[in-house]
């Protein structure tokens, strides 16, 4: 490795990373304000062929959204580095008008809707995430950027429920006023997010080059972690999979538990888990060597299956209180799911050295995903499973935390084992 990188003083990093880090994480928390509206309202007795009319429309979404990470896989891998703002804009604009129409035509047929608000949603996470990927900072920032993700689910529930019930908004037009309050804010920030430096000479020297993927790479790329990746996909299926059910049906729950029309609970449990997380991964930014830091990420995502296996474990006994659980469950789960969209593919690329981007990888893995989200939504109603959604989800978590747990071990041996292949002794990477 060359000794002649210009290093950028500390404060200046620290300034850029603080910088990037605030604006990442307003922006995408802005962006769900046009995705999660509509979780809040349960549409009570209305189904359409047997199937509640909200199931509908989350499988509905959810179709959207794995229809965009498995376009994204080609799209964000080969994304280049201009307009990305404007892209942005324009994602979020045709996604909210498409809850304007989801209001305005009648049920059932304003079911595709939901379909086409989806489908660009899934594209802005891979865009706003190429600002950041590829820096020393890029755990911390790249923290901040996915605990958007639990703060905002809770902040944004809280403002849909909130316009609900103050202001009386029939529930079919809760998405479109939601989003409407997060309209100006989004312009500021994705404007703020335009004057994010780029990654330095310093940065790409530790983190590797981040660089557009053809089909030949990505190709490449996949066969030579093949196993690994199967593994880690894992993983991630089965965090997404209740995170989301968690995520979408979280009002239907608080109110089979008896805490109905409460809209500061949404965001009473996601704070402190946003607060811990950040916190969490956000201090692996320390770790230097990027190979211990992809095997700390391991031990990281199996104590979240820990978590989330044994408090619910004593919620099904009823040791632990619905508050505590539901707080808990979430920190757990985001535990396994956050990694994975910040830390441990950026950290693998790094560890090997490999030229390409970790949007091409979360794609990947966020199409098998939802996918298997969908699957469980579609099994539930087929399979008539008459299980309450709080039974339903706790019965599931618990087996989700054992097979979680067993894929993390065979993807820990695999990368280890890789890496000792790739760099045998005496000839270890010193970053």
């Amino acid at each position: 490795m060359s000794t002649s990188i210009t290093t950028t003083p500390k404060k200046s990093q620290a300034l850029v990373a603080l910088y990037a880090a605030a604006i990442t994480f307003l922006t995408y928390a802005t962006v769900y304000g046009f995705r999660k509206g509509f979780t809040v309202c349960t549409f009570d007795g209305i189904s359409y062929a047997g199937i509640d009319y909200k199931i509908w429309l989350v499988i509905s979404q959810v179709l959207g959204y794995v229809s965009s990470k498995i376009y994204g896989i080609k799209f964000i891998a080969e994304l280049k580095r201009l307009k990305r703002g404007k892209l942005i804009l324009l994602l979020t604009f045709v996604s909210w008008m498409a809850l304007l129409l989801f209001a305005v035509v009648p049920m059932p047929y304003n079911i595709p809707f939901m379909f086409i608000n989806g489908f660009p949603l899934g594209m802005i996470w891979g865009v706003v995430f190429s600002y950041v990927e590829g820096r020393k900072a890029t755990d911390f920032i790249g923290a901040a950027l996915a605990v958007s993700f639990i703060f905002s689910s809770g902040f944004v529930k809280t403002v849909a429920e909130s316009i609900r019930i103050n202001f009386h908004v029939s529930e079919v037009w809760v998405p479109f006023v939601a989003g409407l309050a997060f309209a100006v804010p989004l312009l500021l920030f994705v404007y703020l997010l335009e004057k994010v430096p780029q990654p330095s000479e310093e940065d790409i020297a530790m983190r590797s080059t981040r660089v557009p993927m053809s089909k030949e790479k990505r190709k490449e790329f996949v066969r030579f972690f093949l196993p690994g990746l199967v593994a880690a996909i894992a993983i991630y299926v089965f965090s997404t999979l209740f995170r989301d059910i968690r995520d979408n049906f979280i009002a239907d729950m608080w109110q089979e538990m008896g805490y109905g029309n409460q809209p500061a609970l949404f965001t009473k449990t996601e704070t402190p888990t946003t607060i811990i997380i950040l916190v969490l991964i956000g201090s692996m930014i320390i770790i230097k060597n990027n190979f211990r830091a992809f095997i700390y990420t391991h031990y990281f995502i199996i104590l979240g299956f820990v978590i989330t296996g044994i408090s619910t474990f004593l919620f099904s006994r009823q040791q632990l209180s619905p508050l505590w659980w539901m707080t808990l469950v979430g920190l757990g789960l985001y535990m396994t799911y956050i990694p994975f969209n910040c830390v441990f593919f950026d950290r693998l690329i790094a560890t090997f050295k490999y030229a390409g981007n970790v949007g091409f990888l979360i794609y990947v893995a966020d199409s098998f995903g939802y996918l298997g989200s969908i699957g469980i939504l579609v099994s539930k109603e087929v399979f008539k499973i008459k299980l309450r959604w709080v039974e339903f989800y706790s019965h599931g978590v618990i087996v989700l935390s054992v097979l979680g747990i067993i894929g993390a071990l065979i993807s820990l041996f695999y990368f280890s084992g890789k890496y000792r292949k790739t760099f045998p002794v005496g000839r270890e990477q010193s970053t």
